[in-house]
């Protein structure tokens, strides 16, 4: 049968997009399930702010009458004048395996893009690299994280036969929390911090975080993140919705902020205990109990393994050890709450500099993800 391609045009077809990826991976143990009310406000353009200098249309794919996948189109024209390319994005797809479904789907992103002269397709990306980015080519038997896409191990084989290349591979560790703080770790933080007069901040307060330091927070990752991999600053709308999103459901125990000698932020970590069996659980809904496990995991009893979020030093002090003065404060609080493990997440292949930090601890490179691309 032929394949039918359908543009999302209704809010009960954009929750069939959603629910999609829910289905296809329903019975699956590692893939980690987003919130369909998350979704909905990621793929609304009243509500979600990065449609201030993005485009994007959503396509589901039908079979013999049968929902067989899902894809969106991006257009992202801050990144694309930042980097001086004309991009179009693949983002949220999904497939059986069917090379036929999988391919309709890769022309529909590639032929929308050329209508609106773009030249290049490249993803899986999404609108911003705030939303998971990469297609996992390795670590399919690994637990997913919130912050990371999962797939079939079939989904790259169909990237290849559409004719796309490689263009940029992230990986991700799991490192384990040690009972103590290295000694040498310990000791080049403790003279990173005396030479170039640093303090450490904690806050107790999300009021009082988001009224210092919640712009200033996302101004640090618009000015650390500039050089990464297809990165878009964060416009204004965007820090807005982000410190009112996400700054009140976090444990500031676990955010740490260094600040230099005039109180200006250098560096920032935010991590969170990892939420993805408390997700697993809600399946993809808060309502009518999704919300009890969230809170769980949150608040009350967490899990042996927290996700490192963000990271982020201002540039002119990377390389030279605050990262490891902002571990030695939260190593600290890792051991009082009882973590073990820490998941990276993404860090892009050749950013060496970031992955370094790990040597200090017992770690394991355990997945890989790609974003690919092909000329249109």
């Amino acid at each position: 049968m032929a394949i039918t391609i359908k543009k999302v045009t209704t809010p009960k077809e954009l929750k069939t997009f959603i629910r999609f990826n829910y289905e296809l991976y329903k019975h699956n143990p590692y893939s980690v399930p987003d919130l369909l009310d998350d979704m909905l406000h990621t793929f609304n353009p009243q509500k979600n702010a990065a449609f201030e200098f993005c485009e994007a249309d959503y396509f589901l794919a039908y079979k013999d009458g049968r929902l067989v996948g899902r894809v969106a189109a991006i257009i992202n024209r801050r990144a694309n004048e930042k980097w001086g390319v004309k991009n179009v994005r693949f983002g949220w797809i999904d497939f059986i395996d069917d090379r036929e479904v999988s391919e309709a789907l890769l022309r529909t992103v590639e032929e929308w893009g050329r209508q609106r002269g773009m030249d290049t397709m490249h993803g899986p990306l999404g609108f911003t690299d705030m939303d998971a980015e990469g297609m996992l080519i390795e670590g399919f038997d690994q637990l997913s994280t919130m912050a990371a896409i999962y797939n079939y191990p079939y989904y790259p084989a169909h990237m290849e036969a559409y004719g796309l290349e490689k263009d940029a591979d992230w990986v991700e560790y799991r490192i384990r929390v040690p009972e103590e703080e290295p000694e040498k770790h310990r000791r080049i933080a403790a003279l990173v911090q005396q030479k170039y007069g640093l303090e450490i901040k904690k806050y107790r307060s999300a009021k009082k975080i988001a009224r210092e330091y919640g712009q200033k927070i996302f101004e640090l990752v618009n000015e650390a993140y500039a050089p990464l991999y297809g990165y878009s600053p964060l416009s204004q709308g965007q820090i807005d919705q982000y410190v009112k999103m996400y700054l009140p459901i976090l444990d500031l125990d676990l955010v740490t902020l260094v600040t230099d000698k005039a109180g200006e932020l250098i560096a920032v970590g935010v991590t969170m205990p990892s939420l993805s069996r408390a997700l697993q659980k809600a399946k993809g809904k808060m309502f009518p109990f999704g919300w009890v496990h969230l809170l769980k995991t949150l608040f009350l009893k967490h899990p042996d393994t927290l996700d490192l979020l963000l990271i982020a030093v201002k540039p002119e002090y990377q390389n030279k050890g605050v990262n490891g003065l902002l571990f030695s404060d939260l190593i600290k609080v890792y051991n009082r709450k009882g973590y073990k493990w820490a998941e990276s997440n993404p860090e892009l292949e050749l950013n060496e500099a970031v992955q370094r930090q790990w040597d200090y601890f017992e770690n394991r490179q355990h997945k890989r993800r790609r974003a690919y691309k092909k000329k249109i």
